[in-house]
């Protein structure tokens, strides 16, 4: 019974059930759910992948409908802007598409699936405000552009003509953030709203959310797994596992006090910023509940694998009636670092800094414009087609998006044996033995086998994606933000199976990431990444310990901690709007020279911009 002094809840899930139909039988997907979103209010809900959170928020929407869900028991109260009470469960369709992005708006955790592909920015920004606000073309257009500010997109006149391929992971993100803060709604809710995103960009969309919340009382339905996030953002925290709530309360109360061993768990696994000073080597993570866990340190070793020598990666800027090229995108400009055997060097920086596809243009998946690259001897930029091919053997690649990277029509023992069976490996029942045992190191059940990707929670799919990469035991993997959509506990276990595979194996890691307690767990060596260029590297203590560059010392103020009590204001905000990468087809950038400020410690010495 609600208290009659407190106000009246803006969404209310009561004993919400929500079931799947499938091959097997009937899936329950949700079971006997209620909590209630109070006007202003953020309310995080937790848990892992699969634990029923984005099911719950897809309910509130009535989109669990279009992925075969059916809502089997349960009533979803929401108080409308225009005043009386509906059952969000009963309504019919045509009115919920008035409601939906008009009164509860909704940022998607995958923006590659969220975003039309055919359409540009613009047009889909538009839609929304032309539809449900009734502007004209170029009110809509000067409102979208004023939102890709507001989520700091950079050249955001140039962003609005482009279509959502043409955006780094981390922009599409924004991209979905400012479309679901178009019409202002009552309820805000947030699947994993900051997964994709650095901690730059992370923490000023948080404060947006948390301005747009003050102002205008717009409730946050928060889905996350970050706890950090979860400690910075929350007025309340809903912990969901196995489809069910376990465990309600204030935020401070779940972090200080929190009663069901699921939370204990969960707040065990999340690595925090700082927790491996004094410690020279990355080391696996402690898990709760996991008896007789060996936590050794990984030296790697002094032998040199890839060596990268001034590597430059340009993309044209094509324009006017003839697509003539009219200027360059310097992506990767003039970065050098070497990676020895069984060690992990971390590539860290925001959006759109070159990170990946300094990755890419390592493994010749994009075209580099200048520069070495040695894989252990083999001179990657002089291979051929087949020459390439034979070496992609020892270079694998885990990418940040596993719906794309996975094929949606194959089943997934067929797309984790593809690897085994091109190169000729194994066959038979020794390639099902072999498929089946990287599911077990992944801590997927082996009945997923004959899954398809959609049947799976974003974090299964990326454990998925990593099973591939080890299918060949490659000497170099590299990671594009591989544990980026995974939940803490899964995260922790993928960490610490990447570890001891290190560990075991000596395969070496280019962790490309913008979590950087994550990084500062897992590093040897970090790089940090600014507009193309490596602006600080050195051993992960000196990086982290010792900050020289404003860059790096920016990156590590905004990181949130995962301590209700330590909360960032919004004076420790204050970042700098970055600078264009695109430069006049006659630009010719200063070489990278760099200043050792102790020893193996390095700081770009030239103007990056910062």
């Amino acid at each position: 019974m609600l208290d009659q002094t407190s106000p009246k809840p803006l969404a209310s899930v009561r004993n919400l059930r929500v079931e799947f139909q499938t091959k097997d039988g009937t899936v329950v997907g949700v079971e006997d759910v209620s909590f209630d979103v109070n006007p202003g209010e953020t309310v995080c809900i937790v848990g892992e992948s699969g634990s029923g959170k984005s099911v719950s928020s897809l309910s509130l929407m009535r989109l669990v409908e279009y992925g075969g869900g059916t809502i089997a028991g349960g009533q979803l109260l929401f108080d409308r802007r225009a005043g009386g009470e509906v059952d969000i469960a009963k309504t019919e369709q045509s009115l919920m598409r008035t409601i939906r992005g008009n009164e509860i708006g909704m940022i998607f955790q995958e923006p590659m699936t969220a975003l039309n592909p055919v359409f540009t920015v613009a047009r889909q920004l538009t839609e929304g405000l032309r539809l449900h606000r009734k502007m004209s073309n170029a009110e809509a257009r000067a409102q979208a552009l004023d939102l890709l500010k507001q989520v700091r997109i950079p050249e955001p006149e140039r962003r609005l003509d482009q279509y959502p391929h043409e955006l780094s992971g981390g922009m599409r993100q924004r991209v979905v953030i400012a479309m679901a803060l178009a019409c202002r709604p009552r309820l805000l809710i947030a699947d994993e709203p900051t997964t994709a995103l650095d901690v730059t960009i992370q923490a000023e969309i948080l404060a947006l959310m948390d301005q747009l919340k003050r102002e205008i009382g717009t409730a946050v339905m928060f889905i996350t797994h970050d706890m950090a996030v979860v400690a910075q953002m929350a007025d309340r925290v809903v912990v969901m596992y196995r489809g069910r709530k376990v465990e309600e309360g204030p935020v401070e109360q779940i972090f200080e006090a929190p009663t069901h061993d699921y939370t204990r768990a969960l707040l065990a696994a999340v690595p925090k910023l700082g927790e491996m000073e004094g410690k020279p080597l990355p080391e696996p993570m402690k898990l709760f509940g996991v008896d007789g866990q060996e936590i050794k340190p990984i030296p790697g070793t002094e032998e040199c694998l890839l060596k990268v020598d001034n590597l430059t990666t340009r993309f044209p800027v094509r324009g006017g009636l003839l697509r003539r090229i009219q200027a360059n995108v310097h992506a990767v400009e003039d970065i050098s670092f070497t990676l020895n055997r069984g060690r992990t060097l971390s590539l860290v920086g925001e959006s759109g800094c070159g990170k990946s596809t300094a990755g890419r243009s390592i493994l010749r998946l994009v075209e580099p414009e200048s520069g070495r690259i040695d894989l252990d001897g083999t001179d990657v930029m002089a291979l051929g087609t087949e020459g390439l091919r034979k070496a992609r053997r020892d270079m694998q690649m885990v990418f940040q998006d596993p719906f794309a990277s996975l094929n949606p029509q194959v089943q997934l023992v067929d797309q984790v044996s593809e690897p085994l069976r091109n190169y000729g490996i194994a066959s038979g029942s020794e390639l099902n033995d072999r498929v089946a045992h990287l599911f077990d190191r992944v801590e997927l059940p082996r009945s997923f086998l004959r899954r398809y990707p959609h049947e799976l929670s974003g974090g299964q799919r990326q454990r998925v994606a990593i099973a591939r990469a080890l299918a060949l035991n490659p000497k170099l993997i590299v990671a594009d933000e591989a544990v980026s959509a995974l939940d803490v506990s899964v995260q922790a276990q993928v960490l610490n199976l990447m570890m001891e595979l290190q560990a075991e194996l000596g395969v070496s890691y280019l962790f490309i990431s913008h979590d950087m307690a994550v990084v500062e767990r897992v590093s040897h060596d970090v790089g940090v990444m600014y507009l193309g260029r490596i602006v600080e590297r050195g051993p992960r203590a000196s990086v982290f310990g010792n900050p020289q560059h404003a860059y790096t010392k920016a990156l590590l103020s905004a990181v949130p901690i995962a301590d209700p009590r330590r909360r960032k204001s919004a004076k420790d905000l204050n970042f700098k709007p970055i600078s264009s990468p695109i430069h006049a087809l006659d630009h010719v950038p200063d070489a990278s020279a760099y200043d050792e400020v102790e020893p193996g410690h390095f700081v770009l010495s030239i103007d990056s911009g910062y």
